[in-house]
């Protein structure tokens, strides 16, 4: 399974972007998908999550500015972000949690797309 996250790159604060996943590759059974960032000097935290089922999680950090979306038929995952902070600028990665065929749960990670939020 493959992640190709797309949308990031420079904006001034108070901008929007939207970030974009696609998972391709067999995915047994998708747990959730979602998006976490990760600032220099920083710990990886949570963004946001999507269960299959709709249900979203919402990080801290970023809660009630963002939007979490899911697409299951298509396995793809986007983030909408408005008024952004010059905080907020970090590398996203997109996350999928899945189980294989024998009920393992298994997790991967996209690549990375870096927002900068300029003042």
């Amino acid at each position: 399974v493959q992640l190709q996250a797309s949308g990031g790159g420079l904006v001034q604060a108070g901008g929007s972007l939207r970030l974009t996943c696609a998972a391709s590759g067999t995915i047994n059974s998708m747990n959730d998908m979602g998006w976490f960032r990760q600032a220099p000097g920083k710990d990886r935290e949570l963004v946001a999550r999507m269960s299959s089922g709709g249900i979203a999680v919402y990080g801290d950090s970023m809660k009630g500015r963002i939007t979490i979306s899911i697409d299951n038929a298509k396995n793809t995952v986007a983030l909408q972000m408005v008024s952004l902070k010059p905080e907020d600028t970090a590398v996203y990665y997109c996350n999928v949690r899945a189980y294989d065929s024998s009920w393992f749960r298994v997790e991967y990670w996209g690549q990375g797309t870096q927002v900068t939020v300029s003042s």
